[in-house]
């Protein structure tokens, strides 16, 4: 362990090896550069915002500071929404951030359409930045009035930790991650339903719904998706058999 690693390491990073990797490639042997990240680093701020890209299941991608850092977790999600896409579809992403999940979407789909949005100025302007078509504005509001009930996928990593578990978070991401990409509300999906209840409207017949969330939520938005007139219902679980998300379909 080198010098950087051990002072991560110290830090309480449990990755120190691969983030002192990965702040010392950024740094291109700059000593002085390199001494400024380590310290942003140790302050908790994301490694993502401090070398300004994520690997995202094999695809880069740019983090601006300020904007929410796309979890690997979603990568699962991504997949999904690629596997489900007919040839020269289009996709739907909501709440993008980054545009994490439409960048992936459209490298292992180049054939498709790929459209975003976010409520987050700074958040659409990197996602453009990652060549995705993104767009300011409240869930579907801003998209091309063209595409409605043209739309073969939407999905979403909205907000969805209850208000009262935001407390538990890791230390840096309540300092430093915006909170408007977190909190869900009360039980954490005010925004998750909203999306259900929209998407048809929006939806292709046979269009498919990819949501990311957690917990129990699953068992909530299952009759709220059957009463929205979906089937097909499908948990998305991990590794863990952790619940990451939820997908279902229009008839």
């Amino acid at each position: 362990m080198n010098d950087v690693a051990a002072r991560l390491a110290g830090a309480g990073f449990p990755s120190a090896d691969e983030e002192a990797s990965e702040l010392e490639t950024a740094a291109g042997g700059d000593g002085a550069r390199l001494e400024a990240m380590v310290q942003r680093r140790e302050q908790g701020e994301p490694l993502a915002w401090i070398v300004g890209t994520i690997d995202f299941g094999g695809v880069r991608i740019a983090v601006t500071p300020g904007v929410y850092v796309p979890r690997l977790q979603s990568v699962p999600l991504a997949r999904r929404a690629a596997q489900l896409l007919p040839r020269g579809g289009t996709v739907v992403d909501l709440c993008t951030g980054s545009g994490a999940v439409a960048a992936f979407v459209l490298a292992r789909r180049p054939d498709t359409r790929v459209l975003a949005t976010d409520t987050d100025d700074a958040s659409v302007a990197c996602a453009r930045d990652n060549g995705v078509d993104a767009y300011v504005g409240d869930l579907f509001a801003p998209l091309p009035k063209g595409v409605r009930g043209a739309v073969d996928v939407v999905t979403a990593v909205a907000p969805y930790v209850p208000t009262r578990e935001l407390a538990f978070l890791p230390r840096d991401v309540q300092a430093y991650e915006p909170v408007s990409a977190l909190d869900g509300g009360g039980d954490g999906l005010d925004v998750v339903r909203r999306i259900v209840q929209e998407a048809p409207g929006w939806l292709a017949p046979g269009g498919a719904l990819v949501l990311e969330i957690g917990g129990d939520q699953a068992a909530v938005l299952a009759p709220l998706l059957a009463a929205a007139g979906y089937d097909e219902a499908e948990t998305l679980v991990d590794e863990e058999d952790d619940v990451r998300g939820i997908s279902a379909r229009r008839p």
